[in-house]
């Protein structure tokens, strides 16, 4: 059996640096279709993103569990759970979106690839 042995204390220390999360949540962001996302989606784990909201800020207020800025989000309507009618639409039309994991939510983005994800 292999020992875990427990990271260095300045790795811990850069993973909690904002400016290190938000760059992690940047390169873990991509364009994946729809069609893959199915079995997260019958889970209840996707959140749906409006266009003009910025996927990576909301990312990393769920990565910083930001209760008040992700209800606030709820609330003006720029974030909300994937509904069955989109999900269909993204289904019939083999949709990609844009797509970060922030466990167990996966924040999905309906933006098309000629404009700049932020």
């Amino acid at each position: 059996m292999t020992a875990i042995t427990p990271p260095d204390a300045h790795l811990v220390e850069e993973a909690e640096d904002p400016t290190l999360i938000r760059a992690k949540i940047i390169a873990e962001t991509a364009r994946i279709s729809w069609l893959e996302l199915q079995k997260f989606y019958a889970a209840g784990n996707v959140i749906s993103v409006e266009p003009v909201a910025d996927l990576i800020e909301v990312a990393f207020a769920f990565s910083q569990d930001n209760k008040a800025q992700v209800a606030d989000w709820l609330s003006q309507g720029s974030i909300r759970r994937t509904t069955e009618q989109q999900a269909q639409q993204w289904y019939q039309a083999k949709t990609e979106l844009w797509a970060v994991v922030i466990s167990p939510w996966i924040l999905v983005q309906d933006k098309p690839l000629t404009e700049q994800l932020n």
